[in-house]
């Protein structure tokens, strides 16, 4: 494109920009509408602090200061408040049965929704773990409780990467199965949204050549090893757009086709394209393998959470008998 040309370009999106466009912090992409249905399609601004991500950074300093803290010092597995913190993990251990129990018998509609135990469920087995860490002082002990700590710390760890492959496979955290050909829809109506980046002609096509390149890469990979291609693959492309599209606004700029503070809006719009666009293709690369990642790991966390319970109960029997 000459000079000329992408000067009009940049001139003509601004000018609508700032007829109809919100304020540069809030930009959004249009939505998409598909016939028949309310669904949209739009960017979502990512949020830094979650409340599943304060809970696991306040486990973590738990952890930690329960670790370096002589906590022998104040508590004693066999009485008092550390035989206390122990009935209480356990029993949250037990609790974690509700779940599963909620999903597969109709009778237990009354105790709550399905959402809600599975909720339960996620908190339950990251607190009670913790107070069972701290009910034996972070200490090992005689073998049968030093069995039942190594099954509960394998369960718990386990868990994490449950809750990981579950999100990506699912719609939200506790929402409806995805298909693929929901999130290949999904990715096919991002791609009418090119009007949004009009003032970059070039930026949609170099979209399309980093997704197939992405797909490429994805389908020679081992199924299993498909999300690590798809993070590292996007993540490259995701740099090379940005470069790009920064680029091509200081072109802009060298011409006066657009002030500093109304480039950073058309970049802001253009990197939430971006962003849009490589997230929907890395899901749709990547489902095959999160499926069959958490099917495995839904294969094997029953029976760890059995043998869970087993130590649990031969150690709670040892502690009172012998």
């Amino acid at each position: 494109m000459n000079t000329t040309a992408r000067r009009t370009a940049i001139d003509v999106d601004l000018a609508s920009a700032r007829a109809t466009g919100p304020a540069p912090a809030r930009a959004r992409l249009q939505p998409v509408r598909r016939p028949g249905s309310e669904e949209t399609v739009k960017t979502k601004r990512r949020r830094w602090v979650t409340p599943a991500g304060f809970s696991f950074l306040a486990a973590a300093v738990l952890l930690a200061w329960g670790y370096s803290f002589p906590t022998e010092q104040y508590i004693t597995p066999q009485s008092g408040f550390g035989y206390l913190l122990g009935i209480l993990g356990g029993s949250l251990m037990l609790l974690l049965l509700i779940y599963p129990a909620r999903k597969r018998i109709p009778g237990l509609k009354a105790i709550g929704s399905t959402k809600l135990w599975f909720q339960i469920h996620m908190a339950f087995g990251v607190v009670g773990p913790l107070l069972i860490l701290f009910h034996s002082n972070f200490r090992l002990g005689a073998t049968n409780s030093n069995v039942a700590l190594f099954c509960m710390l394998v369960v718990a760890g386990s868990g994490f990467f449950g809750r990981y492959f579950y999100a990506h496979i699912h719609h939200g955290l506790h929402g409806r199965k995805a298909s693929l050909a929901e999130l290949r829809d999904y990715a096919e109506r991002l791609r009418q949204v090119s009007t949004e980046v009009s003032f970059l002609p070039e930026l949609v096509d170099r979209i399309g050549a980093e997704e197939q390149a992405l797909i490429r890469r994805c389908e020679k990979t081992f199924a299993l090893a498909r999300p690590l291609a798809g993070a590292f693959g996007a993540s490259v492309a995701r740099r090379r757009l940005r470069r790009y599209v920064r680029r091509e606004l200081r072109a802009g700029h060298a011409v006066g086709g657009a002030t500093t503070a109304r480039s950073a809006r058309l970049k802001t719009v253009a990197f939430q394209y971006i962003n849009s666009r490589l997230g929907a293709t890395r899901r749709v690369v990547e489902f095959s393998a999160f499926e069959q990642l958490f099917s495995l790991w839904h294969a094997l966390h029953m029976p760890l959470f059995l043998m869970l319970l087993i130590a649990g109960t031969v150690h709670v029997v040892a502690v009172h008998v012998y």
